[in-house]
């Protein structure tokens, strides 16, 4: 639980706190310097799983652990606040040194500020010892929050297995207990779900091809499945010189050229059941900044022929086998690698033959599951990688360079693929910064048109995700992209 969280319509709501900071209100103060200052009043008798009362004391240790450089790169928000300080037991006032829209919600993806229990991780980072709290049981199996389920026990890659809170600020939870398997193969998950032992699939352990069956087979009564559009799929290009292979990757035009021979559809059919969303961006065109970023993209359609005009502008033209090569820089030939996971998989195999079928010579790799969350293994891959990340503004920000994860951040951020734009990073920054929703929107659109006319990495779909369940439980229901569909889970009911 956070001081904030987005509803089923993608608003910020108040959770934790009593209400949200107002603009131009005593709760939210804009200087003539620019600087700001936020003011949240806590909810009275909160408290942490455990039972120790919540303070605002536990927001400005947060920021303390939070800002500590050898524990995490300070990012968004930050190293945009100068302070945060405890007014009293309820009241957490936050000064900014630069405009930032999210500070009456920080709800933004990738940019929350949430609470950090000091009674449980004081004494270590006191002690100064980096390993020490990073290795603490809290990041994992000791977990303590605040949110409607309380961590009772966590094996992992097995389960884990939660109660309901008392004393979670919004009621206690109708569903008492709950338990999440960690299932990795798609029979087995709708074995459980046709037996009755699991009650609810979601992230990715169905695709959405394999949906229709479990409903078919359950009958017209007999359970629904909701498909949330919540992840951009892309395929992103090594810019890194140190690890690019062909280095004619970093020439735009190859990049073009191997965009304009994709033709998504066909693709969405095979792999996705014909239920993705066909991306030109990571904006989702469904509110009107959303419509703006999009009118404002570059679209790479399906044109082959397009692509060899590219390809000869860049110096290559079609062997006697019909594969690209150029007397300067040889024969095209490009690894492509996803995370292990079967549509993933299926994605690059039809991929990989269409581009040989036009002349690119690629590869096939998999990075096995123990190693996709590794950010040195996802950052130093030599040609392309197509995977899914978050969608929206926040995934757009998230490819700046100062998300870049090197060696010497620990192999933390988002930006994978290395690329760096100076014009890019000067407009996520004033889009950061921008409190005027339409000035905010303009800017989102020369973001999303410069990123179109680079092409650091080509938009596939906006993937979505199945959350299957029987009739006997009530409450999923569609929701939109930036939200999340448990986000009122203490609300749902198991008959």
């Amino acid at each position: 639980a956070d001081l904030a969280f987005l509803d089923g319509d993608g608003n910020p709501r108040p959770y934790l706190a009593e209400s949200l900071p107002q603009l131009n209100s005593s709760s939210w103060q804009v200087f003539p310097d620019g600087r700001m200052e936020t003011t949240y009043r806590l909810k009275p008798n909160l408290t942490w799983h455990d039972g120790t009362p919540l303070s605002a004391e536990d927001w400005v240790f947060a920021w303390h652990v939070y800002t500590t450089p050898a524990i995490s790169p300070i990012t968004v928000p930050f190293n945009i606040i100068d302070s945060v300080a405890a007014a009293d037991d309820r009241t957490i006032v936050v000064r900014w040194n630069q405009p930032y829209p999210d500070a009456g919600s920080l709800t933004e993806r990738d940019a929350e500020f949430p609470a950090l229990p000091r009674h449980i991780l004081e004494d270590t980072l006191a002690s100064g010892q980096t390993e020490a709290i990073l290795n603490h049981p809290f990041w994992t199996t000791g977990f303590l929050g605040l949110g409607p389920y309380r961590l009772a026990s966590w094996e992992p890659g097995a389960f884990i297995d939660a109660v309901a809170f008392d004393g979670h600020v919004l009621g206690r939870p109708k569903i008492p207990r709950i338990t999440i398997l960690f299932v990795g193969d798609a029979n087995a998950a709708i074995a459980k779900l046709a037996s009755g032992e699991v009650q609810l699939t979601a992230d990715d352990a169905l695709r959405t091809a394999e949906v229709p069956p479990v409903l078919q087979q359950w009958g017209p009564s007999g359970g629904s499945a909701v498909l949330h559009p919540n992840q951009w799929r892309s395929v992103g290009f090594q810019f890194r010189a140190e690890y690019v292979n062909p280095r004619v990757l970093l020439d735009r035009r190859v990049r073009q050229a191997l965009a304009y021979t994709i033709d998504k559809q066909p693709i969405n059919e095979a792999v996705y059941d014909g239920q993705s969303i066909l991306a030109d961006s990571m904006i989702v065109p469904t509110s009107e900044a959303g419509r703006i970023a999009d009118a404002a993209v570059i679209k790479f359609s399906y044109d082959p022929r397009k692509a060899e005009e590219l390809m000869a502008q860049a110096g290559f033209s079609r062997g006697v086998d019909g594969t690209y090569a150029s007397p300067i820089d040889g024969r095209f030939t490009s690894d492509l690698k996803t995370n292990a996971a079967s549509d993933n998989e299926k994605e690059i195999t039809i991929l990989a033959r269409a581009w040989r079928d036009v002349g690119f010579e690629v590869n096939q790799g998999v990075t096995p599951a123990a190693q996709a969350q590794d950010g040195q293994t996802r950052s130093t891959f030599s040609g392309m990688y197509s995977f899914n990340t978050g969608l929206g503004p926040a995934a757009a920000r998230n490819i700046t360079t100062g998300r870049t994860p090197t060696a010497e951040n620990r192999w933390q951020g988002g930006n994978y693929i290395g690329w760096s734009n100076a014009e890019f990073d000067r407009r996520s920054a004033d889009y950061g910064v921008t409190l005027d929703t339409s000035e905010r929107a303009r800017v989102l659109a020369q973001m999303t048109k410069l990123y179109s006319e680079e092409l650091p990495a080509i938009s596939m779909f906006f993937r979505t995700q199945p959350w299957v369940f029987p009739s006997a439980l009530r409450g999923p229901k569609l929701v939109a992209p930036e939200s999340n569909v448990s986000w009122n889970i203490y609300e749902w009911e198991l008959q």
